[in-house]
């Protein structure tokens, strides 16, 4: 595994974040001028199977909820999604997802096994405070992680079966950061690596292990992070690989 130092480790994109969250979730909250609707048991489901986007028609958003919803009309709303880490780390959500846009009348837009259409007008990704609006055409084009759907099998696995692996990917974080660690969790896997949360006694950072090469399905996965214990166990603790987080 070789990487410049400072070059960061690659990451999903912000559209290809947004698709792995929707793929995953289990529960939404549903917004509208008429309040707050918390829609869960999404059945494993693609939320794209509830909810079936379309490009938003001579409508614009109004961020001040000005918006053209009428009776018997579109109406405006905003999905909310919560990614939160499968691991019991520190500060578990790790980001948030809104999708804004119309509902369309179930009568005049039907839509197959009881979804909804919606005209999309944006989405918008924040990860601790930072966000990204994504437009429909570059989310369509994202490609869903393969791991999406099994992420937290996996990091749930990494930590009941075999807790000594995060303490030899340790090896591949530089040393200034992990003097303060009291505690390291697998936070996030994805098809381009593996990141660390490593929590001090009053603060917490994350670390970023990138894979050998792009996982492009899930059976790789384990072959990926292997690669990595074996560059791992070729470095003693005071000689560790540097790792941008």
């Amino acid at each position: 595994m070789r990487r410049l130092f400072n070059a960061p480790p690659p990451q999903p994109s912000s559209a290809e974040r947004i698709r792995s969250v929707l793929t995953a979730a289990d529960s939404m909250t549903v917004v509208t001028d008429e309040g707050r609707t918390e829609v869960s048991r999404l059945d494993g489901a693609d939320v794209a199977e509830h909810i079936h986007l379309h490009p938003a028609m001579a409508r614009e958003w109004d961020g001040d909820g000005d918006g053209p919803s009428y009776e018997g009309g579109p109406t405006r709303a905003t999905l909310e999604f919560t990614d939160v880490a499968p691991t019991p780390v520190r500060d578990r959500v790790r980001a948030r997802v809104l999708l804004a846009g119309w509902l369309l009348p179930s009568a005049e837009h039907p839509s197959p096994e009881g979804g909804r259409c919606m005209e999309f007008s944006h989405a918008v990704l924040d990860r601790g405070g930072e966000r990204v609006t994504v437009g429909l055409e570059e989310l369509m084009d994202a490609e869903t992680d393969p791991l999406a759907t099994c992420e937290a099998g996996m990091l749930t696995h990494l930590i009941d079966d075999h807790s000594d692996v995060v303490g030899l990917l340790l090896r591949l974080v530089k040393p200034r950061v992990t003097q303060r660690v009291r505690r390291a969790l697998p936070l996030a896997i994805d098809r381009y690596g593996i990141t660390l949360r490593l929590e001090g006694a009053d603060t917490h950072e994350d670390a970023r292990l990138a894979f050998p090469a792009p996982v492009r399905d899930a059976d790789q996965a384990g072959e990926r992070i292997h690669a990595l214990l074996n560059t791992a166990r070729q470095r003693s603790p005071r000689s560790w690989l540097l790792s941008d987080s």
